[in-house]
C-alpha cells in the first residue's frame, strides 16, 4: 500500500543526497502497480516505492536487475540500460519503516513514454526494442534469475483457479456470467497446447520482460525505441509472453476497458508491425516451430487475461480495482471478443507471419 501522505519523502531524499528545499515532487506516468514520481532537483530523477502487495521479494527484482544491467555492460556496453542509482548506502533499494521499499532511477534526457500504441511504426519500433533486449541476453545463465512473479503465466494454473471459481464463486454472477464462462471452456485446448509446448525442446526459455506494454519503451523525439524499462517482472520465459503481450494490447483499437465489442478487431498492419519488429532482432534466434505459434502467442495471453478477469469477476473482484460493479466482467468480454477474433482470422495471421518473417527489417 502507498503512504497518502509524503511524510516519508524527507527520509528518502536523505538517503540519495538530494537536498528537500531545491526539489519538486510531481506524480509520473500511470502505472497500475508501483507508485511513480518526478524529481526536479539540479538533475532529473525518477522515484519509484515498489509495491510489495505484488511484489512480495523487492530485493529479488533489485537483484535480477542488478545482474541483468552487470552482465549487458560487460557484453554489449552501447546497450542503453537504465539502472536505479545507489543510494548512501550503497544499495539500488531503500526500506522506510511502515512505508515500503523505494529506488531512485535517472531520467532519461530527450526521451518519452507513450500510453497508447497509435501507429503500427510505433509497434514496430517497441516489438524490436522487446526482441533486441531478449536476444542480447541470450547468453545469461537464466538460473541466476529469480521468479519475482512465480506462475506469472502459468496458463494451466489460470485456468484451475477459473474452474475453481465456478464451484466457489459467487453463484449470481456465475448465472449471469454463463455465456462467457461457456466461451472459455470452449478454448480450453490452449491450455493443453501450452503444456505441450513446455515439453518442446524447441520452445525455449529465456531472458523475458513479461509486460510489453508499450509504455515499457522509452522512445526519442523521432518516436525511434531507444530501450526497454520497468524490468520488475524480468525472469525466465517463453518468447508467447512478450510476442503476445504485445497482441493482446497493441493490436485491437479498443483497450481491455471498453464495452463497445463490435468495434474489437485485429489490426494486420499492427499485427505485421509486431511479428517484424520482434523477427528484426530474434529472427536467428527463434526456431521454426517458435515462428509457427506466433498467432498462438496472442491467443495464450488474450485467453489468460479474459479467464483473470472473469474469474476475479465470479470471486467478486479481490484482485483487480473495479471503479463499477460489473467492471471485471465488461473487461472479460472485451478479451473474449478480441480472442474469437485471433481464433477466426489464425489462417489469414500465419499466412502474415509467414510473409513478415521473410523480410523481417521491414520499417512501417
Amino acid at each position: 500500500m502507498y503512504a497518502e501522505k509524503l511524510n516519508w519523502l524527507p527520509d528518502v531524499l536523505n538517503a540519495y543526497n538530494i537536498d528537500e528545499a531545491s526539489c519538486t515532487l510531481t506524480p509520473f506516468g500511470n502505472g497500475l502497480i508501483n507508485h511513480t514520481w518526478k524529481i526536479s532537483a539540479k538533475q532529473t530523477y525518477i522515484l519509484q516505492q515498489v509495491n510489495d502487495a505484488v511484489f512480495k521479494n523487492p530485493d529479488a527484482i533489485a537483484e535480477n536487475i542488478r545482474l541483468v544491467g552487470t552482465y549487458l555492460s560487460r557484453h554489449h556496453p552501447d546497450y542503453y540500460f537504465v539502472k536505479p542509482l545507489k543510494s548512501r548506502m550503497g544499495t539500488e533499494l531503500i526500506f522506510i519503516k511502515n512505508v515500503g521499499y523505494f529506488r531512485l532511477w535517472p531520467f532519461v534526457p530527450q526521451s518519452h513514454s507513450i500510453d497508447v500504441v497509435r501507429s503500427p511504426r510505433q509497434a514496430f519500433e517497441a516489438a524490436k526494442q522487446f526482441g533486441k533486449f531478449t536476444r542480447l541476453l541470450a547468453p545469461f545463465d537464466l538460473s541466476k534469475l529469480q521468479f519475482p512473479l512465480p506462475d506469472f503465466h502459468n496458463l494451466t494454473l489460470r485456468y484451475n483457479q477459473f474452474v475453481q471459481a465456478l464451484t466457489e464463486g459467487d453463484q449470481n454472477r456465475i448465472k449471469k456470467a454463463a455465456a462467457a464462462i461457456e466461451i472459455l471452456q470452449q478454448h480450453q485446448s490452449l491450455v493443453s497446447q501450452y503444456e505441450d509446448l513446455k515439453k518442446s525442446p524447441d520452445f525455449v526459455l529465456r531472458v523475458t520482460h513479461h509486460d510489453t506494454k508499450i509504455c515499457n519503451v522509452l522512445f526519442d523525439a523521432a518516436d525511434n525505441g531507444i530501450c526497454v524499462i520497468d524490468l520488475d517482472t524480468v525472469m525466465p520465459g517463453y518468447f508467447i509472453s512478450d510476442a503476445g503481450d504485445m497482441m493482446r494490447t497493441y493490436l485491437s483499437p479498443l483497450s481491455e476497458e471498453e464495452n463497445e465489442f463490435s468495434r474489437i478487431k485485429v489490426r494486420d498492419d499492427f499485427f505485421i508491425a509486431i511479428v517484424t519488429g520482434y523477427l528484426s532482432e530474434m529472427q536467428q534466434e527463434l526456431t521454426e516451430k517458435e515462428k509457427a505459434h506466433f498467432v498462438y502467442a496472442g491467443q495464450f495471453m488474450v485467453y489468460m487475461q479474459a479467464l483473470r478477469f472473469l474469474t476475479d469477476y465470479l470471486n467478486n473482484d479481490v484482485y483487480y480495482g473495479c471503479a463499477y460493479e460489473d467492471q471485471n466482467f465488461i473487461r472479460a468480454g472485451n478479451q473474449i471478443t478480441l480472442l474469437q477474433q485471433l481464433c477466426e482470422n489464425e489462417t489469414h495471421l500465419q499466412q502474415l507471419v509467414t510473409q513478415a518473417a521473410a523480410f523481417p527489417q521491414r520499417i512501417l
